[in-house]
């Protein structure tokens, strides 16, 4: 084999491992073609702190970051502080609420630490928009808007269908896709990452280098991680997230509530199992309880390690799957019988005397195992000893 062609089998293998995953790559040739550079590329992912935590959503761009990293390049974590007091209005039908400083701060910071689960601290830069936009003033920012037509903006899709349906579409939500591609400029980004519904915003980013004479970057979007519902995507605001700073038995019992299919995408988008064994589970040949159990375990293991992911399922198997009262199980004391709507006020399991009949009567209470939906039912101390709320609130109660 000639050196030629070896050096560029090794950049086609190269960047097929980068692209392993994505869902679209703009574009291929490109890639190879800025590889062949021999320099390490910048490789750039923006996410706007509009929530304090990361979840598995995040980790799919994070471990493609993490892909880049390995094979020898620079990661730019950009934090949209700036772009965040304005409010992404991807795949919203309304505009979405500005944050203030204070917010942005607190969850810039937690982003910043958990980034650092799944990314090199040492190939990791930590940038903040905020740096060059603080900066812009109203004459550049107009010099710029200058480089993008209105009707470009509008080809986005949820644009047109908020114009459609006659919501309001407001003038700072057009500059947001405009922000987020200088944020590319200013940075000199090679290649930038995101999710699907951010395509346009990174196309956008491309046109920009290029109006300013600056190299196009390469886009590639991974898949969008559907949430625990198994509609719609992951998301602290829809409640259908699993944070990949929760605890170890949390990530296991919400891991464990998916359905059968939604398993599967999880398996193929979350884990490096074999294919092979993915058919496994597709076929049942592994009974779903115990493919879900692989699942949560492989997933645990990567954010808490191997100890505390076998301690989450014994955890789950000894109090949900055999009914045993966990041994670390609160313990709440009271002197005489209690109204069971009070108790579980007291105990925090219900916020009001209302939530606590709702619960009663859908048969969420079960005191010493057996279900209580009487209303005026006293817990007495030394007679009864477990109360139980839901799935995941228990206590022992001494007198």
């Amino acid at each position: 084999m000639s050196g030629a062609k070896k050096v560029k089998d090794d950049i086609a293998q190269r960047a097929a491992v980068l692209m392993h995953g994505a869902a679209e790559v703009i574009s291929l040739p490109e890639l190879e073609q800025r590889l062949k550079l021999g320099r390490p590329l910048r490789i750039k992912l923006g996410l706007d702190p509009t929530a304090p935590d990361l979840h598995l959503g995040h980790s799919l761009v994070l471990k493609k970051l993490r892909d880049f990293q390995r094979d020898g390049h620079t990661v730019i974590f950009l934090v949209g502080d700036f772009t965040a007091m304005i409010g992404d209005p991807t795949g919203r039908s309304e505009t979405r609420k500005p944050l203030t400083r204070e917010e942005i701060s607190t969850n810039a910071e937690t982003y910043r630490s958990q980034a650092f689960k799944i990314l090199d601290p040492d190939r990791t830069e930590v940038r903040f928009n905020s740096e060059w936009m603080d900066e812009m003033g109203v004459r550049r920012l107009i010099q710029l808007a200058a480089r993008q037509s209105v009707a470009r903006m509008l080809e986005r899709d949820d644009f047109e269908k908020r114009l459609e349906a006659e919501e309001p579409l407001f003038l700072h939500e057009l500059l947001y896709p405009l922000i987020q591609a200088y944020d590319s400029v200013a940075l000199g980004a090679d290649v930038e990452l995101g999710g699907t519904d951010q395509k346009f915003n990174l196309l956008v980013g491309r046109d920009l280098q290029r109006s300013m004479s600056h190299e196009p970057q390469i886009v590639m979007t991974m898949p969008l991680l559907e949430g625990l519902d198994g509609v719609r995507k992951m998301s602290k605001s829809l409640g259908n997230y699993v944070g990949i700073t929760e605890s170890a038995d949390e990530m296991f019992g919400k891991l464990m509530s998916v359905s059968d299919t939604l398993m599967l995408r999880y398996y193929e988008l979350l884990t490096d199992t074999p294919t092979a064994e993915i058919e496994k589970i597709r076929k049942h040949e592994i009974h779903p309880m115990e493919a879900k159990k692989r699942l949560a375990e492989t997933i645990i293991t990567e954010y808490h390690g191997a100890a505390a992911a076998r301690a989450a399922r014994h955890h789950f198997e000894s109090r949900f799957q055999r009914g045993e009262i966990p041994r670390d199980a609160q313990v709440f004391r009271i002197a005489s019988a209690l109204w069971i709507c009070e108790l579980m006020k007291q105990l925090k399991f219900a916020p009001s005397t209302s939530e606590a009949r709702r619960l009663l009567g859908q048969g969420a209470v079960r005191v010493d195992g057996k279900t209580i939906t009487d209303v005026n039912f006293r817990f007495v101390p030394g007679e009864h000893e477990v109360i139980e709320v839901g799935k995941r609130r228990v206590a022992r109660i001494k007198p």
